[in-house]
Parts: C-alpha cells; sequence; structure tokens
C-alpha cells in the first residue's frame, strides 16, 4: 500500500505551525464548513442527552450544553486559546501574548487565518465540557456547573490542549498521536465525568431506581447531528482539504458503522433485543474511539477500532455500579473509556499507514499520554470541585431533585402537564 505523507505523523493544530505561511483559500473555505459543523456538535449533544433523561429535567440538562456555548466562547477568548496555543509558551502552558485574542488578524495558521484556527478550536474546548454535564443531570446546581465548568476550561482542558497539540507541549515533544482529540477532549471530559458524579453523590434511589430515556427520537436526532458535526470535528483537524482530511472522513464513517453494528449484537445476545438508544450510544462511541486515530490507521483498521472501542464501552456500562459513581448518562464509559481504547489502538495501528513511530514505542508513548491525562483531569477535577462547594453547594435539594429541574433552575417546562402526564411533582424529604 502507498504510504500517506508526512502530514498524518502530526496532529493538524501542531503540523500547520511548522509549515511555511501561504494562505490557501480552498483550505479556508473547509475550514470555515468545519468549524461550523463542530458547533453544531453542542445543540447535537444537547438533544442526545436530553432525550435520556426526565421529562422534568429535560431543559436543564439540555441548558448546561447550551450555556456552555456561552460560557466557553467567552473564557476561550479571554485567556484560554492563549494557554492553548499563545506563542512564547512553555512544555505546560501556552504563553499570555494572545489574550482576548489579540494578535491573530492578518497572521496565519498553516494556510488558513489564525482566527480561522482559534474559532474552530473553540468550538472543541465548547463541547468537551458539554459533555461533563452528561454525568451530573438531574442533581447538579447550574450555577455549580457552570462555576466548574469555567475552571475546568482554563485550568483543565487548555494546559492539556497545549500538552498534546502545540508544537511546545511536552507530549506533542514525545511523539504522542491525538488527531482530533481523543486525550484532549473524550479521556479529559470521560474522567472528569467520573469524578465529578463520585463528588456530587448519586441521584436520589440509585441504583434501585429506574431513570429511563423520556424521548427516544430525541436522542436519536442528536446522535444523528453528532455524527454529521464529527465531520467537521475529525476531517477538519487536518486544517487543509487534503488526501488527510480525506481518510479522516471515511475512518469517521467507518469506525461508528462497526460499532453501532457491534453494540446492537452485544445487546441481542440470549433473549435480549436491539434498541433505539443502543444504536445511538454504539454509534456515539464509534466516534469517539476513532477520533485519535482518524488520520492514522486504514479503513480497515477502523473497523477493529469500532468493534473493540463499542465491545469496552459496553461492558463498562453493564459493570458501572462498581465504579461507585452515578454517571448518570455513562460519559466515562461512552467518551472516557472508549477515547482510552481508541488511543492505545492509535498506537497500536499506526503502522497501517507508515505513520508515527515503531509500533512499540509509539504504543508506549500513548500508554503515557493516557496515564499523564486521566491523572492530569482526575485529580484536577477533584480539586476544582473542592473549591466550588467551598464558594456554593454542588446540589440541589432533594425536593428541586424528585420534582425536576426545570422549574427550580429555569422556571419553565419542556413540556405542558398535560403533555408529559406526570401531574403535580411529588416532593420526598426537606430541603
Amino acid at each position: 500500500m502507498k504510504r500517506l505523507p508526512l502530514l498524518v505523523l502530526l496532529s493538524g493544530a501542531a503540523l500547520a505551525q511548522s509549515a511555511t505561511p501561504t494562505l490557501d483559500t480552498g483550505d479556508t473555505a473547509w475550514m470555515l464548513v468545519a468549524a461550523a459543523l463542530v458547533l453544531l456538535m453542542t445543540p447535537g449533544l444537547a438533544f442526545f442527552y436530553g432525550g435520556l433523561t426526565r421529562a422534568g429535567s429535560v431543559l436543564n440538562t439540555m441548558m448546561m450544553s447550551v450555556a456552555s456555548l456561552g460560557l466557553v466562547g467567552v473564557l476561550w477568548t479571554l485567556a484560554g486559546y492563549t494557554l492553548a496555543f499563545g506563542s512564547g509558551g512553555n512544555a505546560l502552558i501556552g504563553g499570555l501574548t494572545n489574550l482576548g485574542l489579540a494578535g491573530l488578524q492578518g497572521n496565519l495558521w498553516g494556510t488558513v487565518p489564525t482566527s480561522v484556527f482559534a474559532a474552530f478550536q473553540a468550538m472543541f474546548a465548547i463541547i468537551a465540557l458539554a459533555l461533563i454535564s452528561g454525568a451530573v443531570v438531574e442533581r447538579m446546581r447550574f450555577g455549580a456547573f457552570l462555576c466548574f465548568g469555567g475552571l475546568w476550561s482554563l485550568l483543565i482542558y487548555a494546559p492539556l490542549a497545549h500538552w498534546v497539540w502545540s508544537a511546545d507541549g511536552w507530549l506533542y515533544k514525545l511523539g504522542a498521536l491525538d488527531f482530533a482529540g481523543g486525550t484532549v477532549i473524550h479521556i479529559a471530559a470521560g474522567v472528569s465525568a467520573l469524578v465529578a458524579a463520585a463528588v456530587l453523590g448519586p441521584r436520589l434511589g440509585y441504583p434501585r431506581a429506574v431513570h429511563v430515556p423520556h424521548n427516544v427520537p430525541f436522542v436519536l436526532l442528536g446522535a444523528g447531528l453528532l455524527w454529521f458535526g464529527w465531520i467537521g470535528f475529525n476531517a477538519g483537524s487536518a486544517l487543509a482539504a487534503n488526501q488527510t482530511a480525506g481518510l479522516a472522513l471515511l475512518t469517521t464513517l467507518v469506525a461508528p458503522a462497526a460499532a453501532l453494528l457491534t453494540w446492537l449484537a452485544w445487546e441481542s445476545r440470549g433473549e435480549g433485543k436491539p434498541t433505539a438508544v443502543g444504536a445511538a450510544t454504539g454509534l456515539v462511541v464509534g466516534l469517539v474511539a476513532i477520533t485519535p486515530a482518524c488520520a492514522f490507521v486504514t479503513p480497515w483498521a477502523a473497523l477493529v477500532i469500532g468493534v473493540l472501542g463499542a465491545s469496552a464501552s459496553f461492558w463498562t456500562v453493564q459493570a458501572k455500579q462498581r465504579l461507585r459513581a452515578d454517571d448518570a448518562l455513562d460519559v466515562f464509559a461512552c467518551h472516557g473509556v472508549a477515547g482510552i481504547v481508541g488511543a492505545l489502538l492509535t498506537g497500536a495501528l499506526a503502522w497501517t499507514t507508515g505513520s508515527g513511530k515503531p509500533l512499540g514505542e509509539q504504543l508506549l508513548i500513548q500508554v503515557l499520554g493516557v496515564l499523564a491525562s486521566v491523572l492530569f483531569t482526575g485529580l484536577g477535577s477533584f480539586l476544582l470541585l473542592k473549591l466550588v462547594s467551598v464558594l456554593m453547594p454542588l446540589r440541589v435539594s432533594a425536593r428541586q431533585e424528585v420534582g425536576g429541574m426545570d422549574l427550580s433552575a429555569h422556571s419553565e417546562q419542556g413540556y405542558s402537564e398535560q403533555e408529559t402526564g406526570l401531574g403535580a411533582p411529588v416532593f420526598v424529604g426537606g430541603d
């Protein structure tokens, strides 16, 4: 097989820093579209998560994703971008030369305007925070989530992005492969979500109470929007309209398809039945698993990643009670575990395109990258949550939780009582 050019050996973000700056209008047009596609992923996630929760908490669940658009958008402008990609930084953090996104106008990042690159990366930072919300739905105060989320975006996400994607970052220099965010986004969000769920405590009645999705069509709609937007997520990370983007798009089709079928097959074992929620979950897990590897592996290797990623996540969901944390929407199982599997398989299968270092060496580097991400995000999230808990309560009252989060947090309802058939909320316990 003809080997791919050197472009696939590096993440698009860092590679562009070493390229000779020459504006390419075709690449710029593609990146404008890719940024818009990734932006759509966050509303898609809102539908996906919203459909999985109770009717009385659907708006609060969706609002955590929607509010991430505003919160991280502002913080990325003020300081997030420069902490991740600012010039004059070191191996751990970017310089402060681009505070307020100063100094971008007229500059190029590879073949596209630096302003376009900054906007594209902002979309990544936004959905990384939104992913965490799935673990704490139906019980975390909205204000506490925003406070934690702002700190997390600046103090955990931005430094980790610098480690992996900046040419100055220590994991990048080590040779860690993460093309579009398996380590930076999915492992980080998944581990942080698990920690948040543990610190916050389980939902009332967990694990005896059954929390069933209130709107499965929402789940399918959200999954479809996520897959659509993920094309920009992965193929856009090439930062050019080229062969690498084409390979990333193809593997982003192949791996989720394999993962979807794998999830349904596991569900159907014995007397089980394939479910719509399972299909949606499987394809999302496949997207997560292929993200770090999408431009480093061949299509047949992407099939393997989809199957193994879905299998690992499926069985983690089955064993979720052993984690002793009520990760409500299985963020750790579907993003953390699939992200870890994808990162490791990137090292194991990058040889299929001639990417990276020799197999054993590359796999060892990937293991180190995974461990660094897990430790940094896990410990950092724990400390940030404890800090926020000193400033304000993390959790709503039992009365608010039982009655649903929408009215107490937003004075709104997703549905009328006639539509839900729920009638007046039943309260137990005190405030």
